[in-house]
């Protein structure tokens, strides 16, 4: 068993004791059914009167003068036997489902916790639809086996040892005839094992394929119908299920393959039993009360072997499920703290780059050797031509990454020497896709502040000028935006995000050209706002309407990885050179250079 799978299930290990001791008792009375009908067989309709191993019935509670108290005797015994076996069966199935439920929701928890202690490096590869389903399919593969599969492998295999020994007690030579056909079936078991495991792999992975289609097309819906596509999306979906349809077809057909093979060989050996047992009831030396009680044993001496052999299927689901999450869980693209990591507390803002190097691929650096440095309550534009580095400079002083050279520092301090959410405590963010979550405005609003008050709430909307437009909703703040924010427009999303932002009160404020895709009225509010909420901070902007940046106190240039300038906007324009060729471009004045083949 996985020492994932123990651990998960080491808090409930008094529930399973409870669970254990009543799979017990069901064994005790699994063991006990056939025996009644025995001593219906043998003694009330042989010697009439009950055996002597049980003349205690027959002192205290007078059954076994004759047929008819044999029968009776027999009867309040299958009852008894019926009952406790019921009330045991209760109590198996209640603890077994708490018990699956909640390993079920502490390993969602852990994959779902660790998956946002991943630096962003590991979403740049992953498959967003297998992680998903992982997080459901594979955790409830876990959570049955959990519940249920573990203690009934302890169970059968408790059943069979106990039936054994029954078995050899009632007759030697049939017990060796039941024992010497298991080692077919444990063999049979074991060489389709490897392929069961291998078609539930493929089955899983195709229906990941067919989750991540439905993900991306669910949330390209806009784009699909704008561009009149859903045929092809419905064409790329048809495609993974049908090939999902063919992997679970091929798998059942390897898996079907159990149940008749077993089956056929009970059938054999059954016949068997069957064919010596009455010779020997002939013979004498065999009631047909035990040739009963033996048949009974041997049709349960392989149920549990023919469960064992069933549970090649759970158990290869359950192996591929637990590859699928070690896979997230032992991913060690892990943003770390360092031992003793500090609590920033409410920082200057003073931020530097120590000749910082860094890539997404290690073999092929975005930044080369970066260094600059930014004071207090300052506002810095980063500009530069595409792919210069522009974003992976502000997703460096959040930690979202950390670089593989040089030192991003603030107040001083390496940033790796703070507690990861206290830093990101002191940076407020503003970017250009503003992200909204399916919820009120209230919701999104406090979203960095749970605890923020109504009061705090409506006095940020007014900072970012969305006060007005809440208000006039028919549910104000208790309106529900869409999923990513879709029932606002784009300067009402904006101003939401702002609003975020400024109940934050985070001291270094970080905006991604978050007015690039707004209209000229929306984009006026938009910047009024901003310039509210950057008051007393130190502001880190990228810029692509280089003329937004006309106050900035600074401006770092980039191009190639690499800091080629850095100045005050008319300072840059006077150099003539990259900005001011970036200017003249964006002016207008700079578009002889371009060829007419661009």
């Amino acid at each position: 068993m996985s020492r994932l799978v123990i651990d998960l299930l080491r808090p409930y290990r008094g529930w399973l004791a409870i669970v254990f001791i009543a799979m017990l008792v069901e064994i005790a009375m699994s063991l006990a059914a056939p025996w009644p009908l025995k001593l219906v067989i043998d003694d009330a309709l042989g010697n009439h009167h009950l055996p002597r191993w049980l003349d205690w019935a027959h002192e205290y509670a007078g059954f076994g003068k004759h047929t008819l108290g044999v029968a009776l005797f027999a009867g309040v015994a299958t009852l008894v036997i019926a009952a406790v076996g019921a009330i045991a069966s209760y109590v198996d199935n209640y603890y077994t489902t708490s018990i699956g439920q909640w390993v079920a929701n502490d390993l969602r928890l852990r994959i779902y916790e660790h998956l946002h202690r991943l630096s962003l490096r590991y979403y740049d590869h992953a498959n967003i639809g297998a992680l998903v389903s992982t997080i459901t399919s594979d955790v409830g593969t876990i959570q049955d086996f959990a519940s249920s599969s573990t203690l009934d492998i302890i169970v059968d295999l408790l059943t069979i040892l106990f039936m054994v020994g029954l078995m050899f007690w009632l007759d030697w030579d049939f017990t060796l005839i039941a024992v010497a056909f298991a080692p077919v079936l444990l063999l049979f078991v074991f060489h389709f094992k490897k392929a069961v495991k291998e078609a539930t792999r493929a089955v899983r992975k195709r229906q990941s394929d067919v989750l991540s289609i439905v993900q991306r097309g669910l949330e390209a819906m806009r784009v699909t119908k704008a561009f009149g596509r859903h045929d092809l999306e419905l064409a790329h979906l048809e495609a993974a299920s049908r090939a999902t349809v063919a992997a679970a077809l091929r798998a059942r057909k390897t898996k079907s393959l159990m149940s008749p093979v077993v089956s056929i060989v009970v059938a054999f050996c059954t016949a068997i039993v069957l064919w010596d047992g009455t010779s020997l009831i002939v013979a004498g030396t065999m009631t047909a009360g035990a040739l009963t009680v033996y048949l009974a044993y041997l049709k349960n001496f392989f149920k549990p072997v023919k469960d064992l052999a069933g549970m090649t299927s759970t158990i290869a689901q359950t192996a591929v499920a637990l590859e699928r999450i070690q896979t997230i869980l032992s991913a060690d693209e892990v943003i770390m703290e360092r031992a003793g990591a500090i609590d920033p507390g409410p920082v200057q803002g003073a931020v530097t780059f120590d000749r910082v190097t860094f890539g997404y691929d290690q073999n092929a650096p975005v930044l080369h050797e970066v260094s600059f440095e930014i004071e207090p309550g300052q506002t810095v534009g980063i500009v530069g031509p595409t792919g210069s580095g522009k974003s992976t400079v502000l997703s460096l002083l959040p930690r979202f990454y950390d670089p593989v050279l040089g030192r991003v520092l603030i107040d001083g301090i390496d940033i790796a020497d703070y507690k990861i959410s206290a830093l990101r405590a002191q940076i407020g963010f503003v970017l250009q896709d503003a992200v909204l979550f399916h919820g009120t405005i209230r919701e999104n609003i406090a979203y960095g502040r749970p605890e923020a008050t109504e009061q705090e709430i409506v006095a940020a909307a007014r900072i970012a000028n969305a006060d007005e437009f809440i208000s006039r909703m028919p549910l104000g703040y208790d309106t529900i935006v869409g999923e990513h924010g879709s029932t606002l427009s784009g300067g009402q999303r904006q101003r939401v995000a702002i609003a975020r932002a400024v109940i934050r009160n985070s001291p270094i404020l970080v905006l991604d050209e978050p007015t690039a895709a707004l209209d000229a009225e929306s984009e006026h509010l938009v910047v009024e706002a901003l310039r509210r909420l950057m008051r007393g901070r130190t502001v880190i902007m990228i810029a692509h309407r280089l003329g937004t940046l006309v106050e900035a106190d600074k401006i770092i240039v980039l191009k190639d990885g690499v800091v080629a300038e850095e100045g005050s906007h008319a300072e840059l324009i006077a150099r003539d050179g990259v900005f001011a060729d970036l200017h003249r471009i964006q002016q207008g004045t700079g578009m002889a250079r371009v060829p007419d083949a661009a």
